[in-house]
């Protein structure tokens, strides 16, 4: 009857040691940071978009509201982003047989500037790039601003997954 007890007791307190942390986003937040902030993006691409910027900033902002505990500072946040557009480009892929482009891509590179006031080791400068295909019979202009959000939704997932995102 004893060593049913111990064995319970033992079981118990082995049970309480193990301590398992999850999180739904899959982030990593320092425990002593209470607050993120973003600068506006610069764009330094010739023919950019002139959403661009806005799209990017608003749209890390946004997401970083919806997937951590931190709380928006105007600056100098314990987490700060900051960044420039660097690239903003068109080019023909799928070349057809009559030498024309069936599918046209736009492509966006920034270059973030990532820093962790706590863990200053996971500082970063870090270039991320992404594109998105369009229809070689529909202008830029008629889809540019849907590209663009779809972009931008890839570049911020990208920027929270090297920065925050423990990958």
């Amino acid at each position: 009857m004893k060593i049913k007890f111990l064995v319970a007791i033992g079981i118990l307190f082995l049970l309480n040691a193990c301590k398992v942390n999850y999180s739904f986003t899959g982030g990593s937040v320092p425990a002593q940071a209470n607050t993120f902030s973003v600068e506006y993006f610069n764009v330094s691409a010739p023919l950019a978009s002139p959403i661009i910027n806005q799209e990017l900033t608003e749209g890390l902002k946004d997401f970083l509201l919806a997937q951590t505990r931190l709380d928006l500072a105007k600056s100098n946040g314990d987490i700060q982003y900051s960044g420039t557009v660097t690239g903003y480009n068109v080019a023909p892929i799928a070349i057809q047989s009559d030498e024309s482009a069936a599918t046209n891509r736009l492509t966006i590179t920034i270059k973030v500037n990532y820093v962790n006031v706590f863990e200053e080791e996971k500082n970063f400068e870090k270039s991320f790039s992404r594109f998105a295909d369009f229809d070689r019979n529909t202008q830029l202009a008629d889809v540019e601003d849907a590209l663009i959000e779809e972009i931008t939704d890839q570049l911020v997932q990208d920027i929270f997954n090297n920065s925050l995102g423990d990958w």
